[in-house]
């Protein structure tokens, strides 16, 4: 007898063909059987264990998160209601090319300050137990029971920083040899691809002669290259060819991260991204792409300077900020140059708004606007550069635009550190289905799923996840399509979405009846 039934749901399978009614069957945490329109044929019913009747939900496989980071949340939080309580049952991380592994010792205390506004985890937090050096190290770590599946990026910028450190410079030959080297065992021990963050020190050095070479064993492995790549606002579409260009020279599939076209400067133009990648797809191209269904980016406020003030790593950063001619240069590149870490627009500073601090004295700050550079420069050095922020200045008509792309995913970008975060960390996947799907009608229900199941697992090579499918495994959520709906705000980003009662990892109740169970259903996803 199987474990379980689920009895008339309504099938969004992920393929992105026409639902149907049907009893599904679950044993040992996989699909084994699909009974369509059993009421009305007539026909045995499949029995279980246990049955639940999902009359008036839909069925579909887990939501996968391409642009996630959790990589410290899964382990400080085994709740991580989050995500879970958003039907995601598989995130991908080790984004923007900075993460945890693979480092030493000194690599490992500097990313832990350089990202500190990201994830926590600032040398002496001691929530979490950073007893891994290598990529399998933290894979195996969290195969000791996580809230959901988690996949990961080698980090570019990470493996710079372990190989020379934070220095503007081409690598020596020998320093390149041993950036292939960490990038080829990270992929041995299960990474799933590389990616950059090429507006974030140290990545952002690296020439694309570089990139090539690392992208070039990326694809040896079967991976894929992930880049933020160099800016999203003045010469956004010169950025993204670039890495389409990369990617093709290397033999690389490419995932572009948060896809978005930001700015003034951007408005309208999401049309002239697709034709570049229409074109590239059309001549032989892999590329795949990922947006989060809201008009705000978020990141940290150290990440707006321009690259040279962060050469030599975050306490130089902080002596140049101290130094008040220094300083002033940073303001002019900022205010009037456009920085290279603000994607090479002045930055307007009414725009930025503080999401988290580190600092807990500081917390009367969050939620209000920066007030000029004279108020960055004091909470960059009080703060330790641990600031996080919110920056207002996407486009709608962009989103909608991107969204509709055949080879578009869903990513949250969901940053779960700070007082006030962005609601995309809460809300992106019922945001698309309440919103875009029953509301706005910018895709079909049946398109949603498909861009949020079977398309990221295509990318990621998952043979047996991604649809409602016998022999798949039974990653799965039940949701209301009438109801279903971000509960996430800007005002208040923390609060759980509505119309999503089921989510199933691994056969396993993650959440039951509309409440996270104790479950720890989740492993590590490793390239095959």
């Amino acid at each position: 007898m199987m474990d379980l039934v689920f009895r008339d749901a309504e099938v969004v399978d992920g393929s992105g063909g026409d639902s149907y009614r049907a009893d599904v069957g679950i044993e040992d945490g996989r699909i084994v059987s699909i009974v369509k329109e059993a009421a009305a044929a007539g026909c045995q019913r499949p029995t279980a264990r246990r049955v639940l009747d999902a009359e008036g939900l839909v069925l579909a496989p887990g939501f996968i998160d391409m642009h996630a980071h959790s990589d410290l949340a899964l382990l400080r939080d085994p709740d991580h209601s989050a995500k879970v309580a958003q039907g995601v049952t598989l995130e991908v991380l080790g984004q923007d090319g900075l993460s945890y592994a693979p480092v030493d010792d000194r690599t490992l205390a500097e990313v832990r300050r350089a990202i500190t506004g990201w994830n926590g985890g600032a040398p002496g937090d001691t929530t979490v137990d950073f007893d891994w050096r290598t990529v399998g190290e933290y894979l195996d770590r969290l195969d000791t029971g996580i809230a959901v599946n988690a996949a990961y990026l080698v980090p570019q910028g990470t493996v710079r920083m372990y190989a020379m450190g934070w220095e503007d410079r081409p690598a020596t030959a020998a320093e390149l040899d041993r950036m292939r080297q960490l990038v080829a065992e990270g992929m041995e021990q299960g990474a799933v691809g590389m990616s950059s963050g090429l507006t974030y020190t140290p990545g952002m050095y690296a020439p694309d002669s570089e990139l090539t070479e690392l992208c070039r064993v990326v694809a040896e492995y079967g991976g894929y290259y992930c880049p933020h790549h160099r800016s999203y606002g003045a010469g956004a579409l010169r950025a993204y060819e670039e890495m389409v260009t990369l990617a093709r020279e290397a033999g690389c599939a490419l995932h572009l991260a948060h896809a978005t076209m930001n700015f003034d400067v951007n408005g309208g133009r999401a049309p002239e991204l697709l034709a570049l990648l229409d074109a590239a797809l059309d001549a032989g191209a892999d590329i795949s792409l990922d947006t989060y269904p809201y008009t705000p980016g978020s990141t940290t406020l150290l990440a707006l300077l321009p690259s040279w003030a962060g050469e030599g790593g975050p306490d130089a950063t902080l002596e140049r900020l101290r130094d008040p001619a220094t300083a002033e240069r940073i303001r002019h590149h900022l205010e009037e140059l456009g920085s290279d870490g603000c994607h090479g627009v002045p930055v307007d500073w009414s725009t930025i708004e503080i999401a988290g601090v580190t600092d807990p004295a500081l917390a009367g700050l969050v939620g209000t606007r920066v007030d000029g550079w004279r108020a960055a420069r004091r909470l960059l050095l009080d703060d330790r550069l641990g600031t996080t922020i919110l920056q207002h200045v996407g486009h709608e008509e962009n989103v909608r635009t991107i969204m509709r792309h055949r080879v578009h995913t869903g990513g949250s970008d969901g940053i779960l550190h700070g007082l006030k975060p962005h609601p995309r960390a809460y809300g992106t996947f019922p945001e698309y289905l309440g919103r875009y799907v029953r509301e706005l009608g910018v895709l079909s229900l049946e398109e949603c799923v498909a861009h949020l199941t079977s398309r990221p697992a295509a990318r990621l090579r998952l043979p047996d996840r991604g649809l409602v499918k016998e022999g798949h495994v039974a990653d799965l959520v039940l949701f209301d399509p009438a109801t279903v709906a971000s509960g996430a705000t800007y005002e208040n980003p923390r609060t759980l979405p509505v119309g999503i009662p089921h989510v199933l990892i691994d056969g396993r109740f993650v959440m039951e009846d509309g409440k996270r169970t104790d479950v720890l259903a989740g492993r590590s996803i490793r390239r095959s």
